[in-house]
């Protein structure tokens, strides 16, 4: 395969700059072009993916510099990108905002230089004229290392006001100004509340994406972008790579993946690599009333927003009963996040109302009015478990609104975890089943699918000798 790659990255001065915006609506004016449209999210973030496949119609991927190594991050890049006539890559914060204030680590500027990619500089304007010209600058100077580009400025009070920043920008730093965007362009991106995800899989958002086009259009030399683009060279395939894409065994087992409006949130990396190590995957819809298929030897739970629905998947008792039974049974679970909090006793909402979940695990869910936990963890192994063995690590990130109590002094919990602000104590285990409020990256520890088939394939064995089929 080629490594050949037209590719950008749109990056912002700071959160809030505009950079989803800009690139939404980039997105779906390259696709009205007839252009196959691959999008990227720098960062471990689930909804700005989400708003890129619904744009482009492919699969975002998440390019993530600390979950995984610079290898695999490019390799994900490589992979998915194949077949795209161009990339747009949405950064994460501002240009140089990552893991550690004193480098790039984790920043979009690492990822843009690891995947030597040329980078659109989102700058609000807004009460600025000359002075723009040194943020710019500013970006330019602190690592001359990062090729920005070009600049698209936002949130412009008119025409004459953009000229007069394009003008400065371009004098003091001999790039250009790509286009622009108005003060008040009538677009408004929802806020990240939790509604936001299951309103996109639902097809809700489908105007506020031609909106964004329109703007775009409007104001970016959408040529110059892709002329732009198409300056990123020629990449090289590490050497060492993750994803073999090979032919997969035959007799792996069957996994049964939860996926609807309440359950949506997986890295497509961690559904591959099972793929890679043999397991079918089939998909199925807790909140459409679908039971765990029949023929299923495992299941994974995802992340999502079950409290969205609570009273839906209250009210199901059929399917309770069900999911309770087989885990009963034995059937290997691996839950994460939304997962973890619909195989409580109850997740209660905002509004105060209690409604009887799972029940499996011995803990209530409450929503509460902030974020409690956001951030990169990295999980290691209280004991042998599911899919680790004591004092194994893996990667990965924690986001949600909720609050577990557990009732149990003894509560069995299955990671520490290690953030930005100390250690502590996540999760829960029990012989067949591992959850979790944190999301997992298994490309950050591949050992952890070869385990997850293994003990699905045990299972599998097991339930073939009980039923004589063995």
């Amino acid at each position: 395969m080629s490594g050949n790659r037209n590719r950008i990255v749109i990056a912002g001065t700071g959160s809030g700059a505009g950079k989803t915006t800009v690139t939404i609506g980039l997105m779906a004016a390259l696709k009205r072009r007839g252009l196959r449209v691959q999008g990227f999210k720098c960062g471990p973030d689930y909804i700005d993916p989400t708003y890129h496949t619904a744009v482009t119609g492919r699969q975002s991927r998440n390019l993530d510099t600390w979950m995984l190594s610079h290898d695999t991050m490019q390799e994900i890049f490589l992979r998915a990108s194949e077949g795209a006539d161009v990339s747009v890559i949405e950064g994460v914060m501002g240009l140089y905002d990552g893991k550690d204030p004193l480098s790039n680590t984790g920043s979009t500027a690492e990822i843009s230089a690891l995947l030597e990619s040329p980078v659109i500089l989102v700058v609000n304007a807004q009460s600025m004229a000359r002075s723009a010209a040194a943020v710019v600058l500013g970006y330019q100077k602190l690592d001359e290392s990062i090729r920005i580009a070009g600049v698209i400025v936002n949130k412009c009070g008119s025409r004459g006001h953009y000229q007069l920043v394009k003008s400065a920008i371009e004098q003091e730093c001999g790039i250009p100004v790509v286009g622009w965007l108005q003060r008040d362009g009538g677009l408004d991106i929802p806020e990240r509340h939790l509604g936001l995800v299951p309103a996109i899989e639902r097809g809700e958002l489908g105007g506020l994406f031609d909106l964004a086009a329109d703007l775009v259009e409007g104001g970016v030399d959408i040529e110059s972008v892709l002329s732009l683009a198409g300056t990123a060279p020629v990449l090289a395939w590490p050497k060492e790579r993750l994803f073999s894409g090979g032919p997969r065994p035959d007799s792996g087992p069957t996994i049964a993946v939860a996926r609807d409006a309440a359950f949506n949130f997986y890295y497509r990396e961690n559904l591959e690599l099972l793929e890679q190590y043999g397991a079918r995957l089939v998909y199925f819809s807790p909140l459409a009333g679908d039971t765990v298929p029949g023929d299923a030897d495992g299941l994974y739970l995802g992340g999502g927003f079950p409290e969205e629905f609570a009273a839906r998947l209250a009210a199901d008792g059929r399917v309770k009963r069900d999911l309770q039974a087989r885990i009963l049974e034995g059937l290997p679970v691996f839950a994460e996040c939304g997962g973890y909090m619909y195989l409580t006793r109850s997740i209660t909402d905002r509004a105060g109302e209690t409604h009887a979940m799972v029940g499996l695990i011995p803990a209530d869910v409450a929503m509460q009015d902030k974020l409690t936990a956001l951030g990169y963890r990295e999980a290691t192994a209280l004991r042998d478990c599911l899919l680790m063995e004591e004092g194994e690590a893996i990667r990965g990130h924690e986001f949600h609104y909720s609050k577990l109590t557990a009732d149990q002094e003894d509560y069995p919990y299955v990671y520490e975890t290690k953030g930005l602000r100390g250690t502590g104590f996540e999760g829960y285990h029990s012989d067949n089943v591992m959850a979790g409020y944190t999301h997992l990256h298994f490309a950050s520890n591949p050992k952890v699918a070869e385990r997850f088939i293994q003990r699905c394939l045990q299972y599998s064995r097991k339930r073939g000798e009980a039923s004589g089929t063995a």
